[in-house]
C-alpha cells in the first residue's frame, strides 16, 4: 500500500487531503524532523534523502518527493477526483497554481521558521508574504476555489501553506477573500478527515 510520510503541522498535510480526496487507500508514517527518524527509531534519510517531507512511497517501493510532483500523482491515479485536469489548458493553469503556491508562497514561509532570522528579515519576509496574499485574494474574490467551484490539488496545497499564519501571528484580515477562503476548504469533508488522521484538529 502507499505510504505518506508525514509530519504534524508540515506541507504533508497537502498530499495526505488529496489521499482522502482522491479515496485512495494509504497508510502514514509520522516523521520526526528533528531527528530525522521514524517512530521505529529508523532513519528518515533511508527513506527519502532530502530529510523533508512529504516523501510518497509506492507499492513497487520507489519513493517521489515535493509537493507539486505528489499532488500531482495522485490526481493522475484517481481521475474521477477531477484535483488536477488530465489534460489541456485547464491541466497547465492548475500547474502554474501549484508551482506558484510552491516557490512563492510556501517559500515565502522559509524565513519564519528560521528561530535565528533577524527581526527586519522576518519583516520583510511577512511583507513579501502580504503581495502573494493580495494576488491570491483577487482570484478568491468571488468565492468559491482556486479553480472553480470544486476542491483540487491546489486547495489542498494552498490551504497547507495558508494554516501557517496562525503560526506567526500573521493578520490575515486584511484579505477577507482569504479568511473566508480558509473557513471554505476546511469544512470540505477530504480537508476535515485529513486533519483528524494528522489529529491536528480543526
Amino acid at each position: 500500500m502507499t505510504t505518506l510520510y508525514q509530519a504534524p503541522g508540515a506541507c504533508s498535510l497537502a498530499p495526505l487531503i488529496a489521499l482522502h480526496a482522491a479515496g485512495l487507500p494509504h497508510d502514514t508514517a509520522k516523521v520526526d524532523l528533528r531527528a530525522h527518524q521514524l517512530a521505529d527509531g529508523s532513519d528518515y534519510y533511508a527513506v527519502n534523502p532530502k530529510g523533508a517531507v512529504p516523501a510518497l512511497k509506492l507499492d513497487n517501493g520507489d519513493v517521489l518527493t515535493e509537493n507539486a510532483v505528489l499532488l500531482q500523482y495522485i490526481a493522475d491515479h484517481a481521475p474521477n477526483a477531477r484535483l488536477i485536469p488530465a489534460s489541456g489548458i485547464d491541466r497547465y493553469r492548475q500547474l502554474e497554481l501549484l508551482n506558484y503556491i510552491a516557490t512563492e508562497v510556501h517559500k515565502g514561509f522559509g524565513p519564519l521558521f528560521n528561530p535565528a532570522t533577524p527581526p527586519d528579515v522576518r519583516s520583510a519576509a511577512v511583507d513579501n508574504l502580504g503581495k502573494k496574499f493580495t494576488f491570491l485574494a483577487k482570484r478568491l474574490d468571488g468565492g468559491g476555489f482556486l479553480c472553480g467551484d470544486r476542491l483540487t490539488a491546489a486547495d489542498a496545497y494552498l490551504f497547507t501553506v495558508l494554516r501557517w499564519a496562525d503560526l506567526f501571528k500573521i493578520d490575515l484580515s486584511p484579505w477577507p477573500a482569504i479568511v473566508a477562503y480558509r473557513e471554505r476548504v476546511g469544512n470540505e469533508p477530504p480537508v476535515k478527515a485529513a486533519l483528524d488522521e494528522e489529529s491536528l484538529g480543526r
